[in-house]
């Protein structure tokens, strides 16, 4: 029982929540990503969305409370967004994946604390904590200062992508960026760890060794918390979903998945493709 979840309750909020699913529907558990902050249901929606759906599995995409098409939020916390997550998990038709991206990740880490997801995926993930806050500081002092005073954290073109991205596509998702709320980049730089996720789910961590947002040593970490070892796709920036090579990575989750599915799968099962571990 969690008091505080009855005494001070999340207030709703319209949620948008952007679809794909398979023509034919053969049990496959839904995919439910959850952007990073400042991006939207729309940075799956790109390219992920409808390449799980080609692949046989549904996959629901979710704008957090105050970014894309949800309702206003100013001031959303991590709390706030689990809960968003939460909600739209119970409602899909199956036990769903989380796949959680950038700060997205660290929603979902603390979202298996209140969910039994299938399993959970957190792709360039962004935990948080002073060393992730100095990271960022020493890569891009320009966008991040003002973050540490209230104002909007701002990434570049290099930090999000890779050189192979056109630079008139790169311009016009940067265009789409939003402004997370001040709170819960507050409580992102502070770091609270998640709690353990209910009923050990399998969790895939992966990104890219030149991310220039989330260090390598960062991607290992994470990957270590869930007793495995992170996939690296080399030659991509932090945005591994709307990148050049989005295909190799989503392809590498769902590759994962069906060897969850046919059980198989360890917490640190190796996939197919160009790939590497470690």
């Amino acid at each position: 029982m969690r008091g505080r979840e009855w005494a001070r309750p999340v207030r709703p909020v319209r949620r948008e929540v952007l679809e794909a699913t398979p023509g034919l529907d053969e049990g496959r558990p839904p995919l439910l990503f959850v952007p990073g902050f400042g991006h939207g249901a729309w940075a799956f929606a790109e390219h992920w969305l409808g390449h799980a759906a080609e692949r046989g599995f549904s996959g629901y995409a979710l704008s957090l409370r105050g970014q894309a098409g949800s309702g206003p939020a100013s001031e959303a916390t991590l709390r706030a967004y689990a809960h968003d997550v939460v909600q739209v998990a119970a409602g899909l038709p199956r036990q769903a994946v989380l796949v959680g991206h950038g700060a997205g990740a660290l929603v979902v880490a603390h979202a298996l604390a209140r969910y039994p997801a299938r399993a959970a995926v957190l792709a360039a993930p962004v935990f948080g904590g002073w060393v992730t806050a100095l990271t960022a500081l020493r890569r891009n002092p320009l966008g991040t200062l003002p973050a540490l005073f209230g104002g909007r954290l701002r990434c570049s073109r290099v930090q999000l992508f890779g050189r192979e991205l056109p630079r008139d596509e790169a311009r016009r998702h940067l265009s789409r960026l939003g402004r997370p709320a001040r709170r819960a980049q507050w409580q992102l730089l502070l770091g609270r760890e998640p709690e353990p996720a209910v009923g050990d789910p399998p969790v895939l961590v992966l990104g890219s060794p030149e991310d220039r947002v989330v260090p390598r040593s960062a991607l290992t970490r994470a990957a270590r918390r869930y007793a495995s070892a992170p996939l690296l796709f080399p030659g991509m920036g932090h945005d591994v979903m709307l990148d050049a090579g989005w295909r190799e990575p989503i392809d590498a989750i769902l590759d994962w998945l069906e060897k969850e599915r046919s059980g198989s799968l360890s917490p640190g099962g190796s996939v197919r493709g160009s790939y590497r571990v470690g």
